[in-house]
């Protein structure tokens, strides 16, 4: 059982040196969920005097007015035997011999903390004190409750004590040891008080009576050692401590502890209840309750942190790796990131993510519907092809067929495709830009980086636009290749002049009567029709080759050739990322360490038994 007492002080020393003091924050806190005993008394109480007692050493600080001004959590370890030492968390490497110097030590370190002034700070000192002569025990001795404040205090001084003994107390792993003077009514008592506020039903709390030895003549303290005075769960339990006179003497430990149990032996109004009385008692008690809560406790605190760890890792992934320092960290750091958003990107044009099917759209949709809008109609009106005919005829009228006016009416019907095919790489260059600012927005790495962001995204947008020029050249190309070249076997297979029951000679001298013509028309716009055919086939396969394969290739290697060139500061610029991130991740970070150092703690105790 032992063991349990020293993993919770293992646990409390982690919690102290990687900042968890249970203060409210955005941060889950284990110490809070550790079991402790906070000692809660009014000034000149006997708070400081039990502790010594417990501890069997002079080694708290003393003086007028508020001495505890910091939390100082105090942990007792039983040693076989050797010489008594002491260790701050603070000066891990150092032991203290010498209690006169472990007092000095505690006032300078509260000094450091809050200054040479009288105020306080929630922030603890970890003390640990290895001895024969303790039981293993953690206690955390609070500040005095006070009425007044004394010169050097701010006027709220009252206020912030009570508010951080509440803070400790108020928690329902706390075990309250309420240290109340025999030599004063219980009702005033500032730590019973407190105690009924935060425990009513006295579950939590184990009372302790100072300074019966003090009391008037005639009075005794047995109907508050017997609880029928203020009953609580446990019974109350009454020490002797040193006087003053004592103390100035400096009289030995074990001398008080000797002379305390003679007191309740030989009393007789005590000596029934003297079994459970004094310091040393008190000390085995609260030794033996705290070990049974902390076996209580343990479960709850192992799902505690076993969550608390898959949070702080979730989170830790959301907010991304830190910095590097040199400048190839960072060079490789943006390399990295950009290659994250570089496969999102992919994704989304492969069908992994939404997005990619809109430029199937402009193909099967938005392509044909352009095509189909074309006004060959008007183009090859009747009117249209006896003024295109004639003129490209010349002085000389065709002698078979009007070869030239074909070429023209096809030329400039097939010149009005440039429209749809320049549309059509308009429009899957939107959906690729559309796509790269969702990819950027996906990419969560960019988000802790604005300036890398707009960096990232300009790039991107500037290699799409470059595309876009090659793509538009090509498909035009493409339309352009088609009013050069006429497919000779669509004419060879159209219906010759001379028909059966027909006259032969009508072709001949009777060229631009409206039947011909219109003939003419319909033959071109039926090999108009089969190349827009073949356009609407031939233009997404110009557009995904010198496009969408392009986005796919090398949609950031102009950036990446660019990034190589660049120095160190202007590496650092890019990765401008949000103070209050960096802090965010540097404190999730040693909680994460925290707990992951508790979670270990708690297994190699399980292991052990």
């Amino acid at each position: 059982m032992e063991n349990l007492i020293s993993l919770v002080n293992k646990l409390q020393r982690a919690c102290t040196a990687l900042g968890d003091h249970g203060e409210e924050n955005a941060l889950p806190t284990l110490w809070d969920s550790l079991p402790a005993i906070a000692v809660v008394g009014g000034q000149s109480s006997g708070k400081s005097s039990v502790l010594e007692s417990i501890v069997g050493k002079d080694f708290l600080p003393r003086g007028s007015g508020i001495v505890t001004r910091r939390p100082l959590v105090l942990q007792l370890h039983k040693i076989d035997e050797g010489r008594e030492y002491g260790e701050f968390l603070h000066l891990p490497r150092k032991r203290f011999t010498d209690f006169a110097a472990l007092r000095k030590e505690i006032s300078d370190e509260t000094d450091r903390e809050t200054g040479r002034s009288k105020q306080i700070s929630t922030v603890p000192i970890h003390l640990s004190i290895f001895s024969p002569n303790v039981v293993n025990l953690t206690l955390i001795d609070l500040p005095g409750l006070t009425k007044v404040a004394v010169d050097g205090q701010s006027d709220n001084i009252v206020q912030d004590i009570e508010d951080m003994v509440r803070s400790y107390i108020e928690k329902p792993n706390c075990i309250i040891l309420a240290v109340s003077p025999a030599n004063q009514d219980l009702a005033t008592s500032d730590a019973i008080k407190i105690s009924r506020e935060v425990d009513p039903k006295g579950e939590r709390t184990i009372g302790v009576l100072t300074k019966i030895d003090l009391m008037d003549k005639g009075t005794d303290a047995v109907d508050i050692l017997e609880g029928r005075s203020y009953k609580l769960q446990f019974p109350w339990i009454g020490v002797v401590n040193r006087s003053q006179a004592d103390i100035n003497k400096s009289v030995d430990m074990i001398a008080a502890r000797r002379r305390e149990r003679e007191y309740f032996a030989n009393s007789p109004e005590y000596k029934h209840l003297a079994h459970r009385m004094g310091s040393e008692h008190l000390g085995k008690m609260l030794s033996k309750h705290l070990e049974t809560v902390i076996k209580s406790r343990i479960p709850g605190i192992q799902s505690l942190i076993n969550k608390s760890i898959v949070d702080l890792e979730a989170e830790l992934n959301r907010l991304g790796k830190p910095i590097a320092t040199d400048a190839g960290g960072k060079l490789y750091m943006i390399m990295e990131i950009c290659r994250g958003f570089d496969q999102i990107y992919k994704e989304h044009l492969d069908g992994i993510r939404p997005g990619g099917d809109k430029i199937y759209n402009v193909f099967d949709n938005q392509l044909p519907a352009a095509l189909k809008r074309l006004q060959f109609d008007k183009q090859l009106a009747m009117e249209n092809v006896r003024k295109l005919i004639t003129e490209a005829d010349g002085y000389q009228p065709h002698l078979i067929a009007p070869e030239q006016g074909y070429r023209r009416l096809i030329e400039s019907s097939l010149i009005t495709v440039r429209g749809p095919a320049e549309a059509a790489v308009d429009a899957v260059h939107s959906i690729l830009k559309e796509l790269v600012h969702k990819a950027v927005n996906e990419t969560m790495e960019l988000r802790q980086y604005p300036t890398l962001r707009v960096e990232v995204g300009n790039a991107a947008c500037e290699s799409l636009d470059r595309m876009k020029e090659e793509s538009k050249k090509a498909t035009l190309k493409l339309v352009d290749m088609e009013c050069s070249y006429l497919t000779v076997d669509f004419f060879r297979k159209l219906p010759q002049d001379v028909e059966k029951g027909g006259n032969p000679t009508h072709s001949i001298f009777d060229r631009y009567n409206d039947s011909y013509l219109r003939r003419v028309g319909t033959t071109v716009l039926s090999y108009v029709n089969m190349v827009c055919a073949s356009l609407r086939h031939s233009i997404p396969k110009s557009i995904v080759y010198c496009q969408v394969r392009e986005a796919k290739r090398s949609l950031l290697d102009h950036f990446f050739a660019d990034l190589g060139k660049k120095e160190s500061r202007h590496l650092a610029s890019m990765l401008d990322e949000d103070p209050a991130v960096m802090e965010r991740r540097a404190s999730i970070a040693k909680r994460l360490e925290l707990y992951r150092s508790a979670q270990a703690e708690i297994d190699a105790v399980a292991w052990a038994k």
